[in-house]
Formats: structure tokens, sequence, C-alpha cells
């Protein structure tokens, strides 16, 4: 049996709830949610911050378009191995294109042309017939008729061109005479008898006023052959019948034609003997209709276009229906065109099943997806690629080449191109010549992985794009000539192909099956043959590479290094030795830069230009005054003296805008100082504030703008500059002096801060100490006096 206790006030009950926590916990967790509000609040507030945030969302969202994560890839594609067959998974229809078109057509042919009928005029043609017959009974010859009558019966007279004007005059009397003996003939009055010979032309004309009159001349401009179907639609109808309406009252080209009509076998043909008061006036009627009868029906081809429309639309698809569960592919079957629109049809019918849900969740999926790929990336180039981050313009352009090169090859992974590889390589190649290796592989590892999970969804596929671009980002270490680029290529090819063999025999139970796999080597030298397109598509866009993304590659700056460039050869007219000081910098500044593993070349042709702003005022820079000139400087006072020493960087970046020199080397003008101490000028300015008891020299105005070294080659570009400089006021440039003045200057710039913002290590900068060292002691080397040489 169990005992049950009271729980009294001494027992410890809070295990039951967790441990208490103490006041300091609190206020500690407090103090550090406080904290993560205000900075989340203060990066709200932040320009920068929230432009990046609308980059990213828009990256995302974009990313989401152009792979279409809301429908499902199609995996299949021209002769792809199927090992296991494939079944269908719900009940569809192979649509048979050519059956379905000619049923189509032959809806589309069998609906009638529209004709739209007017008002016709039986009215007005039985009024002026009566005015005529009235005019001839009250008339005793021919030429006693009113013109109009005159007019009336020469217009249905057929005379024929040899026919002399007493004949024709004949003719017209003779018929004159039989229509006035027609009307006189009976025992009624004339007005009765017109009365009834109008009536009975009114009976007569009833089947034209109900059908209306068509010109032959409107069947031949629109190719209506004359035993078409016609359909007659009033131009008063305010909508259209269907066209089962229209097919229960066709027509054809004899029913609405007044000559076919009026002809023995037609219908007023036929009705004549039904009126004998109308027989004698048959031939004259009808030669007067055949003049007078306006036509009343008009072909109407947007109306017949849109029944034809219509019809096409209303024939369904035709083709073979398949059962779910039924083999589409045979197991062991390479794919052909028709399997591949066979289980295209599949695949379609199946995702048109509850597409809306699916749809939605697949979209959510993907993009959740996405956003976790964009933290790590974020992460990675928020901690390696600062630079990159910093620069919203280039993280754009960035970003949106990632964009469009999924795009791309999206596109082109369908048959028959499947040539996907080409914008992916491309894209590599030039992240790889814009940032670096490291940036191109991750690049082409992401990049790859979607491309592939939104189309074939291959493993074996994914290895062979990724392998292929991570080994073209490896090689282009730099970019020496445009040759490099095509030799990258044509290292791509080889390994794709080499790759692509190698992925089929590991998936291969039979290897030899692969040795006799012509597909497979058909894809494979197409594949190595896009790998070589892409080499070439950025050998020739170079240039347009280097503007977009700001960067300049090693044939940019071998072009630059060139003397006979404009701004070097204003320098050398204007300040020849501040020329030949840079010259100097050049030389022991790459070899140092060589040493650490740093862009020597780009170091070198950054020297060249470092100092064009003195060419503006170089007479107030010791290098370019000769030996017994006075300094300009004596007369000013060390404030002005350094704005005039520290304007030459201004000056320098003005002058590299206006020579469109790329940003690589105008960065090397702006930091080639950083923000180092005109120490010179300050000294005078203290000694100047003490004799005169003005207070304190204020430090910041005699310090150069900045900013401080941002990379490697900026760094060794100062040192050099430093050190160049200073060496030159040695007296005696002994190898210990040198090595002694390396050290100082080295030190007081490490002191200085001024490489905080460079990635130089320590060991680097020992490093490049010890060579920038060896290089002045190699110029300053001393040589064998001669014997009949004297001391200087």
């Amino acid at each position: 049996m169990t005992r049950s206790r009271r729980i009294t006030s001494g027992d410890n009950i809070m295990p039951l709830f967790g441990h208490k926590r103490s006041r300091s916990s609190k206020a500690a967790s407090m103090r550090e949610a406080s904290k993560l509000s205000t900075r989340l609040e203060a990066a709200l507030k932040d320009r920068g911050i929230l432009g990046k945030l609308m980059l990213a969302v828009i990256t995302l969202l974009g990313l989401l378009l152009v792979v279409e994560g809301w429908t499902t890839p199609f995996p299949y594609r021209i002769g792809d191995h199927v090992p296991h067959g494939i079944i269908a998974r719900t009940q569809f229809m192979e649509v048979d294109e050519i059956k379905t078109e000619q049923q189509r057509r032959q809806e589309a042919d069998a609906v009638p042309y529209i004709l739209r009928s007017g008002t016709f005029p039986l009215g007005a043609l039985s009024t002026r017939l009566r005015s005529y017959l009235t005019d001839i009974a009250s008339e005793n010859s021919y030429n006693d008729l009113e013109p109009e009558t005159q007019e009336a019966f020469e217009l249905t007279l057929t005379a024929n061109g040899t026919e002399s004007v007493e004949q024709r005059d004949l003719s017209l009397e003779e018929e004159f005479q039989a229509i006035k003996n027609m009307l006189d003939s009976t025992g009624f009055s004339i007005s009765s008898r017109i009365d009834e010979t109008v009536s009975d032309f009114e009976s007569v004309l009833a089947p034209l006023e109900a059908t209306g009159i068509l010109d032959q001349a409107e069947l031949d401009r629109h190719d209506i052959p004359i035993d078409a179907s016609l359909a007659i639609i009033s131009e008063k109808a305010e909508q259209l019948p269907s066209l089962e309406e229209l097919q229960k009252n066709l027509k054809s080209p004899v029913d609405v034609l007044l000559s076919e009509q009026l002809s023995e076998s037609g219908r007023i043909g036929r009705s004549w003997s039904s009126y004998p008061n109308l027989e004698p006036l048959r031939e004259p009627l009808t030669r007067w209709l055949m003049a007078q009868a306006p036509v009343s029906l008009s072909y109407d081809s947007s109306t017949t276009q849109k029944y034809r429309f219509a019809a096409r639309k209303s024939v369904l698809d035709q083709g073979t229906i398949y059962d779910e569960g039924s083999e589409l592919v045979l197991p062991g079957s390479v794919l052909d065109e028709e399997d591949l629109s066979l289980l295209k049809s599949e695949f379609e019918a199946f995702e048109r099943e509850n597409a809306t849900q699916r749809h939605l969740v697949r979209a959510i999926t993907v993009l959740a997806m996405f956003c976790v790929l964009a933290v790590l990336f974020a992460y990675y180039l928020r901690h390696t690629e600062a630079q990159l981050m910093q620069s919203f313009s280039r993280l754009s352009i960035y970003l949106g080449s990632v964009l469009a090169c999924l795009f791309i090859a999206r596109q082109l992974s369908y048959d028959p191109w499947r040539a996907e590889i080409i914008p992916v390589l491309v894209l590599t190649m030039v992240v790889a010549i814009a940032f670096n290796q490291v940036l191109a592989s991750l690049t082409a590892f992401l990049v790859c992985m979607i491309l592939t999970l939104s189309t074939v969804q291959d493993i074996g596929h994914f290895v062979i794009i990724t392998t292929v671009s991570v080994s073209a980002a490896i090689s282009l270490e730099t970019v020496s000539s445009r040759s490099t680029l095509i030799k990258v290529g044509f290292m791509s090819s080889v390994t794709y192909f080499c790759v692509t063999w190698g992925i089929n025999v590991l998936q291969s139970q039979a290897v030899t099956d692969v040795f006799t796999d012509w597909e497979l080597l058909k894809s494979s030298l197409r594949g190595a043959a896009w790998c070589l397109v892409a080499g070439y598509l950025v050998a020739g866009s170079l240039p347009f590479i280097e503007s977009a993304f700001g960067t300049v590659t090693d044939i940019s700056l071998l072009e630059m290094s060139d003397i006979s460039h404009p701004l070097l050869q204003e320098l050398v007219r204007s300040a020849p030795g501040t020329y030949n000081h840079s010259i100097a910098v050049a030389t022991i500044g790459e070899a140092a830069a060589d040493a650490i593993g740093a862009n020597g070349l780009l170091v070198r042709v950054g020297a060249y230009f470092h100092d064009v702003g003195k060419m503006i005022k170089p007479e107030y820079f010791i290098e370019n005054m000769a030996g017994e000139e006075s300094s300009r400087h004596k007369s000013l006072n060390p404030a002005m003296s350094t704005l005039i020493i520290i304007g030459h960087v201004k000056d320098g970046v003005d002058l590299a805008h206006q020579h469109h020199l790329p940003q690589a080397i105008i960065d090397f003008i702006e930091q080639h100082h950083g923000t180092t101490l005109v120490e010179y000028f300050f000294r005078e300015a203290e000694r100047l504030a003490e004799e005169e008891d003005s207070g304190t020299v204020e430090e910041a105005a005699f310090r150069y703008p900045g900013p401080k070294p941002q990379s490697k080659e900026a760094a060794v570009m100062m040192l050099a500059d430093a050190v160049e400089s200073a060496s030159r006021t040695l007296v005696e440039p002994t190898a210990k002096r040198i090595e002694s003045l390396v050290d100082a200057l080295t030190m007081k710039r490490l002191l200085d801060g001024q490489f905080e913002d460079s990635t130089l290590t320590l060991t680097e900068l020992n490093i490049v100490k010890d060579k920038l060292t060896k290089s002045l002691i190699a110029i300053y080397h001393g040589r064998v006096k001669y014997p009949d040489q004297k001391s200087a």
C-alpha cells in the first residue's frame, strides 16, 4: 500500500516546474533582448541594410520564377537510359497532332461562308416599274417617253456593235409597242392592268427579297467556289447565331446570284409561266432587272473566320488513351523522340491533377529551401567577401548574373540543344575573373545544384557540370592573355568528356556496353563542344566583363603598363622626378607582392600611376626640384603646404577618371598614403605654435584623407612608396642603414593602423619588409672604384 504525505513548506517543489531563475539572470536576459531589439531597430533604419534586404528578397523571388518552382521539372531527355521501365501514373491521352489537325481543318472547312444582308428595295423597284408602265401607256411613241423611261429601256436593250442607229431606234420602238399592246389587250382599264402587272412582279421577286442578291465579282474577289455553302446573317442582327442555327438554313451561290435566278432553271425563271400577264414582258423585265436590281449581300470575312476558329476549338484532341499502370517504356530502353512525346503527355496529365494545391505546396517548399541557402551563402559572403557585400552595385550585378545564368541554362537544357553547360561555365569563369576562385567554385556548386534539381534531377549530371565548372575556376588564377581563356575552355572540354564517361561506367553494370553506346559518345562530344564555345564567349566579352564588374585582368594591366600611355607621357614631361620615383616604386613593389603571392603586375601598374596627381603642381614636390632650387614651401605656412601635398591624391583621382582608368588603379591612387601623417609639416607647425604660443596643433588636419589600404597589393604599394622616398635621404645608403630604415617605416605604418583594413598578415608583412630591403640594397649597391676616378 502506497503512503501519501502532506507537502510542507520546507519541501522543494520547484523541480516539478524547472529551476527558478535568479534576479541577475533575468536582468541579463532582459539586457540582451534590449540590445537585440536596439540593433534590429538600428539595422532597419540603415538604408544600406534595407537595400540589401530588398535585393535579397528580389533575388529569392527571381529564383522562384526562373526555376518555375511551383511546377515539377520534366526529368527525361532523348538518349536517357531507362533500366527499370516507366509506367503511367494516371490515365491520359497521347495526342495525335496530325490527326487532330486534320479533324480541325475538316470542321473549319465545313463552316459556310458568311454573307451580310442589307434591305432589298423591292418597293422601290415596284414603284419605278409602275412609273415606267404608266408613262408607256400614256404615250404613243417611244420618242414621246420621259427621259428617265427612255434611259431605262436603253439600258435594258442588248445592242451589238454592228447595229446602225436606225436599227437601234426601230428595236426600241418595237419593244415600246409590244409593252403598250400588252397593257391594252384586256378588257380592264390600263391602271388595273398596271396594278396587276406590278403585283405579279412583286410576287416573282419575293424570293429575292428573302435571300438578297450577291454580285459575281464578290465571289471572284474572295475565291468562293460556285458549290460553296453560304449562310446569311442580317446586318441588323444584334447577336450572332450559333453555328448549328446557321447550318439549318444554308444557301448556295446559285440561290443569291441574280443571273442564276433569272435563268430558265432558276426560281424566278421557272415562275414566269405562273404569271401570264408577265410573260410578254419577260425579256425586257429580265434585262431591266439585270441592269437595275441593286446588290444587297456582301461577304463578311472576319465573321467567317470567327466561326471557323470556333469550329477548330470545338474539336477535341484525337489520340490514344493510356490507362493508369500502362507500361510506357520497356525496361532497358533508350529514350527516343516518340518515347519522350509519350512521357511528356503523361507528365502533363499528372500535373493537371490537383494542380493548384500541389503548385502552392511546392512553391512554398522551394522558397523555403532558397531562404536556407541564402542565409548560409550570405553568412559566407559577410565573413569572406566583405568588399562584395559592401558594394551594392557589384552585389546586384553578381546576383543578376546568377539569375540570368539559371534562366538561360534552363532554356538550353532541353532537346535538341542540351547546352546548359555554356551559361554555367561562362558564369563560373566570369566570377573567377571578377572576384576569386573560391567564390567562383562556390557559385558554380550552388548554380549546378539548383539547375539540376529544376531540370533532370540526376546526380550524375550534377557531378559532371559541377566538376567541369569547378575545374575551370581552379584554372583561372590569372588571365595573362586571351588564349588563357581558350585553354581553360579546352581543358573543360576534356574534363566534360572524361567525367561523363566515368560517371556512366560507374552507373553501369555492363562496362562493355558503355564503350559501344553511340548516344553516350554523341552526348559527350556535344557537351565538350559547348565547353569550347563558353571559352570563346568569355574571351570575346572580356572587356565588357571588366567594365561591368569594375575589375581588371592581367591583359588590361599589360596594356596600361605601356610607357606610351598618354597619362604616363604627360607625367614624364611635367614631373620627370616623380616619374622616376614611380618606376622605382613599381620595381621594388612588384617583387615584394610576388613574394607573398599577391598580384605583382597590379602593384607595378598601380605604382606607375599612383603619383600622377603631382603633375598638376610638380614644383612643390622635392623630387622635381633642381639641385640649387629653393623650396617653394619656405614662403608658405605648414597648413597650406600640407594642403598642397595632400591635394595630389585628389588631383590624381580626377586625372584617372578623365583618362578612364579602372577602379583598381584608382584605388592605388587613393590608398597609397592611407591616413598617414604629413610629418614634416606637422612638426614644423608644432614648432611655430610653440614659438608663437598659439596652442596645440590639430593632428587630423595634417593627415591624408584615406582610405587606408583595402588589399594586400595596396598595402605593399604604401610600404614601397614610403621606403623608396625615404631611402633617397640617406647620405650613405649602406645595407645596415637601409634595413634599419625599412624596419622603422614598416613598424611606424603598422603601429599607425594603416594595415587594419587590408588582409596582410604579420608573416606576409615580414616577407614584404625583407624583400623591399633586398631590392633597395640591390639598387644602392656599392661599385668598384676605378684608379683614375675622383671622389665626388
